[in-house]
């Protein structure tokens, strides 16, 4: 298999499509016409490079820094990098973007007259990730969500034509609580980063210290607070999962996957005894697939 930093300094806009798999809902599957399957891996592109650029993640070799037109000497610097993927994202809109992953992008923007906002949201929650470490309170998360996680849904619903108000508050609901397990998965990792997305509040709540979240395994008091927030996930899924309903067709499957994929997700943390400093516990496909029955059936 070929090393990541490998492929992407040879092609980056392939490298950074791969890692589709690896999400915890499905982003484009065969099962979709093919013009949406195209849309939706344009806008994931999209979305991971620019998480890849706040999270520091782009592969050795600069590839992505030249397409933006970033100099050698500042190819580290996050900030510069997003501002220059902001320039060459406006240029989708009115003219030709120089990064490959906003090429393939313009035709989906024509195709379904998409606006830049959704898209500079995204850009401003990495901007966010390099300025705020740490959130208060849950409302201070539930506003970060509002820009890092709450514009992909938005474009889906633009994507397929299918948005209305109601549609738009359910899908944010569903899209919020996917960051929030994201972030129970990744405790670890985002420590490593010096990031802790567990609000302040809620840690003094259960006794948790940073400290604590930095060992090997959970104690009772973090087993404790990932439940408690594990749970706030959990309401906010059962608060969107009628989106799944208000569509039909080929796009309910595709919605249900990505309740589904929550739920599931939910279900391995729980598994895991809430102990997620080991590592993201991940569901498999069996459980993927049970919940996605119980998502269309409209129980759970």
């Amino acid at each position: 298999m070929t090393p990541a930093g490998t492929a992407r300094a040879g092609d980056p806009e392939r490298t950074t499509l791969a890692k589709a798999a690896h999400e915890n809902f499905p982003v484009a599957p065969f099962f979709l016409p093919r013009a949406w399957r195209d849309d939706l891996m344009a806008v994931y592109g999209f979305a991971r490079l620019v998480d890849d650029i706040g999270d520091g993640d782009l592969a050795p070799g600069g590839a992505d820094a030249r397409l933006l037109g970033v100099s050698p000497a500042e190819a580290e610097d996050r900030l510069v990098l997003l501002d220059a993927f902001e320039a060459d994202l406006r240029k989708v809109f009115d003219s030709t973007p120089g990064h490959p992953l906003l090429r393939r992008l313009q035709p989906t923007v024509r195709r379904a007259g998409l606006t830049p906002e959704p898209f500079l949201g995204l850009i401003a929650a990495n901007r966010q990730d390099q300025l705020v470490k740490r959130y208060e309170t849950y409302d201070e998360l539930l506003a970060y969500c509002e820009l890092s996680a709450n514009p992909v849904g938005r474009l889906v619903l633009s994507v397929t034509g299918t948005s209305t108000p109601e549609r738009v508050r359910r899908s944010d609901a569903v899209c919020t609580a996917l960051q929030i397990v994201e972030h129970l998965q990744d405790v670890a990792e985002d420590l490593g980063r010096d990031r802790v997305y567990l609000p302040a509040e809620d840690m003094k709540r259960f006794h948790v210290q940073e400290a604590d979240l930095a060992a090997r395994t959970a104690g009772a008091s973090v087993r404790a607070l990932v439940a408690y927030e594990a749970e706030r996930a959990r309401h906010l899924l059962n608060e969107g999962t009628p989106l799944v309903g208000s569509v039909h067709g080929r796009l309910r499957l595709l919605l249900a996957g990505f309740v589904a994929g929550g739920r599931a997700a939910i279900r391995a943390i729980a598994a895991a005894e809430y102990d997620v400093l080991p590592g993201p516990p991940k569901p498999g496909k069996i459980q993927l697939l049970r919940e996605v029955g119980v998502t269309l059936r409209g129980e759970g």
